[in-house]
């Protein structure tokens, strides 16, 4: 028998916390194969992130101690390697894609010269040499025109394209171990995968194996050899995918097995009053280049849209990663400048100033794509959620903004007893949660939904649904829901638009587009969300 290139033995993370230590993985055992492919999955909590993690000491040491354990990487023991030792394994050995591309990269640096210090670091690549490597890197992972791409920066770029984006770097040094922490999350249906395909083309190619951390089961049936079911920190189940998939057998992969949000969308109401309105909107970024950084052209990231969503319905709004999505939430929130008449509960916004536009701010709401790197690490997630009470309704007793910071924590299903501690401590499904909680405490008439349920597990985002319906049917809450999960969106939207490159390619109520979608783009969105699978070749009809 060939040894595993990894093997984790009995391992426990324990975390402090004040006086008290948290076990968050508790004597978890696997071995990974050379060129096999091994899936963590399990509800966000249960320790996936952290047992990764682990492999690359990464976790915050040492707030973060390992009780028990040890890990094998080839001949090398991980956990006592010293810091130098690590380095030489960090992106030579083995490298990392991050659930959350936002706060990974540097946001002051541009996107060549982030894999350019990968490039030069492990490779010695630099010049034209590294130039030349970044852009094959970009264009493996499909980032559409590149070298315009080289000099953005990571804001500049859509949440799918971010994620491409760690990719690109992960994949630089072509490792023997690539740890990918839910690398699909922020992407459309489409890229998605485009994405698996190409971990699984250079998986074959390079021989590589892979740790693969997703809430997602239908990409674990596609991606993964063999699947370890994870809850309160320890392994439930463990076998080959397709045992575990057709015969589970621990209550709880039944429970995941089944979990599936719903269909119930709030009924659409034609007479009912318009809150968003918006006339031939347009969103361009200039592109500058040359000395004098002279505009040559444009980015038109929203490209002429108009658009009216009314009281009481969800309008879900679809399409490939860069097609102008969340850019038009922004937009229609006045939260990124814009061209065209914006008209909120009856008011022109556009033009507003900032002043301004403070009274509409209560009643139009965000729940933003990376939780993370929306919430304060430097406050309490009482504090986090309080703040919005003391800035838009300031007369509250410091008890009722108490009680007000606890219902929400409630109806997001987080212990309000744990309030004082800080975002770091929660997982990343935790915080989106805690995200929507921060919205729902004002008590919003209008809540831009931007990838609200992409970092939850399956369980939870069924939960997240029925919560994000039942909020808008006791407060008549209207939502517009950016997602690339199709099956959220039929759960919850009963009017859809489908986007591309900045533009509405197709409009209507969602039963009907569903049913009968008219353009091609969007038969082929709706292929690959309920029909399609991955080859090594790339997408391929069943």
């Amino acid at each position: 028998m060939t040894s595993p290139l990894l093997s984790v033995r009995d391992l426990s993370v324990a975390f402090r916390q004040g006086e008290r230590e948290i076990l968050a993985v508790d004597r978890v055992s696997f071995d990974i194969k050379r060129g096999e492919t091994l899936a963590l999955v399990g509800e966000s909590g249960s320790g996936k992130s952290v047992t990764a993690l682990s492999v690359m000491k990464l976790l915050p040491y040492p707030a973060a101690r390992h009780p028990s354990g040890t890990i094998h990487f080839k001949d090398q023991e991980l956990i006592a390697a010293s810091d130098d030792a690590m380095r030489q394994v960090r992106g030579n050995d083995i490298a990392i894609i991050f659930q959350e591309p936002m706060t990974s990269l540097n946001p002051l640096h541009t996107i060549e010269k982030q894999i350019g210090e990968i490039l030069l670091l492990h490779r010695g690549l630099s010049g034209a040499a590294a130039r030349a490597r970044t852009l094959e890197l970009l264009t493996q992972v499909g980032i559409p025109d590149p070298e315009t791409r080289l000099g953005s920066y990571p804001h500049q770029l859509s949440g799918g394209q971010r994620q491409r984006v760690m990719i690109a770097m992960a994949l630089a040094n072509e490792p023997d171990l690539l740890i990918a922490d839910e690398p699909t999350t922020a992407l459309d249906v489409t890229v998605q995968a485009q994405i698996l395909a190409l971990l699984k083309e250079i998986q074959t190619r390079l021989g590589m194996t892979m740790l693969f951390i997703t809430h997602d089961l239908g990409i674990v049936r596609r991606i993964a050899d063999r699947v370890c079911v994870m809850k309160r920190g320890q392994i439930v189940e463990e076998g080959e995918v397709e045992r575990v998939f057709t015969a589970p057998e621990h209550p709880y992969t039944q429970a995941l097995l089944a979990a599936e949000p719903k269909p119930d969308p709030a009924p659409a109401r034609p007479d009912a009053p318009i809150v968003v309105k918006a006339d031939d909107l347009k969103v361009w970024f200039p592109i500058k280049r040359g000395i004098l950084r002279k505009v040559v052209g444009h980015i038109k990231a929203v490209d002429g849209v108009s658009i009216e969503v009314r009281k009481g319905e969800t309008l879900g709004v679809v399409g490939e990663s860069g097609s102008g999505k969340t850019t038009l939430g922004l937009a229609l929130l006045r939260l990124i400048s814009s061209e065209g008449p914006i008209a909120f509960l009856g008011k022109s916004i556009q033009g507003l100033k900032f002043k301004e536009m403070r009274p509409f701010r209560r009643d139009m709401q965000i729940v933003f794509q990376d939780p993370y790197g929306s919430l304060s690490p430097r406050l309490s997630i009482a504090d986090i959620i309080e703040e919005g009470l003391g800035v838009h309704q300031p007369g509250l007793s410091a008890a009722d903004r108490e009680e007000r910071v606890m219902r929400a924590l409630e109806d997001v299903g987080i212990d309000p007893q744990a309030r004082f501690r800080y975002p770091h401590e929660y997982s990343g499904g935790q915080r989106q949660r805690i995200a929507v909680a921060r919205t729902l405490v004002l008590e919003p008439t209008f809540i831009v939904l931007d990838e609200p349920t992409s970092a939850l597990d399956m369980l939870i985002q069924s939960q997240m649904v029925d919560l994000l319906r039942d909020l808008q049917r006791r407060r008549d809450l209207t939502y517009m829901f950016i997602s690339h999960d199709l099956r959220v969106v039929a759960a919850l939207a009963s009017r859809l638009m489908v986007m591309r490159h900045g533009k509405v390619v197709e409009a209507g109520p969602a039963a009907d587009l569903f049913a009968n979608p008219k353009s091609d783009y969007t038969k082929a969105l709706f292929a690959a969300a309920f029909k399609l699978e991955t080859s090594p070749t790339g997408v391929v009809a069943q």
